[in-house]
């Protein structure tokens, strides 16, 4: 997929208008800057971020163990979760452990495949996490909208088919924007003001402009954002009619309650998402961008166990079964 140079910077012929003799110089490794400071702060900064890492390697892990081990959790919304939380492992660790090095680096280069394998594996997650939620809101949607007609829809078989739909087409959606952006030509300077491999900053150091390129890749974000969230709005509006007819308060409560996280985690994730690639931040400081990108790509992984075990009475009495179990093996 990408084109592997193996000396850091060759000089070829620059085929330009000017009449001057110039060389261009082909960019092979670039620098994230990260969050740049004082050793001290740095020290803090990886302390933080390490310790968010870990716990939400531990928490996402424990519901994946809890979905595994505990048979009354072998039904279609608990499936999905599970499947979520194994995804949340993945998608923390395909930026944080390069960032945790980054700060640490006294140079913070990045190679050029491993920028892109990174953008590749970053924003495929992502997509396949945007899908996840789309699909559990239309799981609440079967289960309050059409309780009766619930168990013969989603069946184990027809979960398992959403569940590997959701994978595979997450993965499928970015290889066509990775290889065209790949191959722009990118002659210096090479530093990229953020956390992550990001397109926005790869276009800029390209050193010709791209807009059919750019055009394409800002459409594959505008339909993989807004085709899951669209869907995700419909399936809750349903669900908010439906709850809305149901004469006692205890049944509208009731029903909430297993609306109530997934919501969390939608607008947590949404929220941000879109406060970084819909909204107008072209003219927003770096930092900000490095925050927001922090924020969906590593605080939203470590809340979504907090959200979803102190909101789910099942799952916190399968996490403590889990728990006894680990204990009593020790």
């Amino acid at each position: 997929m990408f084109i592997i140079i193996h000396s850091l910077v060759t000089s070829v012929p620059l085929i330009a208008l000017e009449p001057q003799n110039r060389t261009m110089h082909i960019v092979t490794e670039f620098v994230l800057l990260g969050f740049p400071g004082q050793r001290e702060l740095q020290n803090v900064l990886f302390s933080l971020i390490l310790m968010v890492y870990l716990l939400t390697l531990l928490g996402n892990g424990a519901i994946v163990c809890a979905v595994k081990w505990d048979r009354h959790l072998h039904t279609p919304m608990y499936i999905l979760l599970g499947n979520f939380a194994f995804l949340e492992i993945w998608y923390i660790s395909s930026t944080v452990p390069n960032l945790l090095v980054n700060i640490l680096s006294e140079t913070k280069t990045i190679s050029f495949s491993g920028c892109f394998t990174q953008f590749y594996f970053f924003f495929s997650l992502g997509t396949t996490e945007c899908f996840f939620l789309s699909v559990m809101a239309y799981d609440r949607y079967l289960a309050i909208c059409r309780p009766l007609h619930y168990p013969s829809i989603m069946t184990g078989q027809f979960c398992v088919s959403l569940v590997c739909i959701c994978w595979v087409s997450g993965f499928l959606c970015y290889p066509v924007p990775i290889v065209l952006i790949s191959q722009l030509p990118f002659c210096g300077p090479n530093i990229i003001d953020h956390i992550v491999c990001d397109p926005g900053p790869l276009f800029a150091l390209a050193c010709v402009h791209a807009p059919s390129t750019e055009l394409i890749c800002y459409t594959i974000n505008s339909m993989i954002i807004f085709g899951p969230f669209l869907s995700i709005l419909g399936s809750y509006t349903m669900v908010l009619r439906a709850v809305l007819r149901i004469p006692s308060r205890a049944g509208r409560t009731k029903a909430f309650s297993t609306c109530g996280s997934h919501l969390m985690v939608v607008s947590l994730f949404y929220g941000t998402l879109m406060v970084m690639y819909v909204s107008p931040t072209s003219g927003n400081p770096a930092g900000m961008q490095k925050i927001v990108t922090l924020i969906y790509s590593a605080v939203t992984p470590f809340l979504n166990p907090l959200i979803y075990s102190l909101r789910n009475k099942d799952m916190k009495d399968a996490l403590k079964k889990v728990l006894g179990l680990i204990i009593s093996q020790n």
